[in-house]
């Protein structure tokens, strides 16, 4: 990497289909509004040809006042709806390392925290070398942010993940997405956390967390 935010921070999710983009483009509007420089990247994206008008990157773009180009290389956009090596492969194009994506990551200069958003959960394939998690170990992130669904499966997603995360990257920010409050959310939020999970549920506390502005 040529340069490196002040606070560089991963967000995984679980699984696909989570709202790991919707997260990550909350918490760079929540940074903004805080003061802070953040910028999201995005190293590689696959997805289905006739969603190209708004894909993560144009998403996380949005969020943090940059163009979608700057989000993700567009050498790295691969419109089949497949792990990208994957969409990489049917569209027969190069295969690509984990050590590419890294090399390839640029940040402005003035960037004081900065987002990678991996792709898929933490075992699914990013390059023809690796997964989501070798990315992360590759970078050394200051906190890993990791998406989850609220409702039921929360549990068993979340330790699975961890355990996986924690082998070789950094502590671990647990964000229970799409809560609504209800029984059995409150009941996986607070089993998690009697376990030692950091856990939260709002995009607020998470921009607080990673600025150290938490009281």
């Amino acid at each position: 990497m040529p340069s490196r935010p002040d606070r560089l921070i991963i967000v995984l999710g679980t699984e696909t289909g989570v709202g790991k983009t919707w997260t990550t483009a909350g918490i760079l509007r929540e940074l903004a509004g805080n003061g802070s420089r953040a910028v999201a990247r995005k190293p590689v994206q696959s997805f289905a040809p006739d969603g190209a008008a708004a894909t993560d990157a144009h998403v996380l773009a949005a969020a943090g006042g940059e163009q979608p180009e700057d989000v993700c290389p567009p050498h790295r956009w691969y419109e089949a709806a497949l792990a990208p090596p994957m969409a990489a492969a049917v569209l027969d194009r190069p295969a690509y390392s984990v050590d590419d994506l890294v090399k390839e990551l640029a940040w402005p200069a003035d960037a004081a925290v900065g987002l990678v958003e991996t792709a898929g959960g933490p075992r699914s394939p990013i390059a023809a070398d690796g997964d989501s998690v070798d990315l992360c170990t590759a970078l050394s992130p200051d906190i890993v942010v990791l998406v989850a669904n609220a409702g039921l499966g929360a549990i068993n997603a979340v330790r699975l993940s961890v355990d996986v995360i924690l082998t070789g990257c950094a502590p671990v920010l647990v964000v229970l997405n799409r809560w609504e409050g209800t029984d059995v959310q409150r009941r996986n939020r607070e089993w998690l956390r009697r376990d030692g999970y950091q856990v939260t549920t709002s995009i607020e506390d998470v921009a607080a967390r990673l600025t150290h502005r938490r009281t």
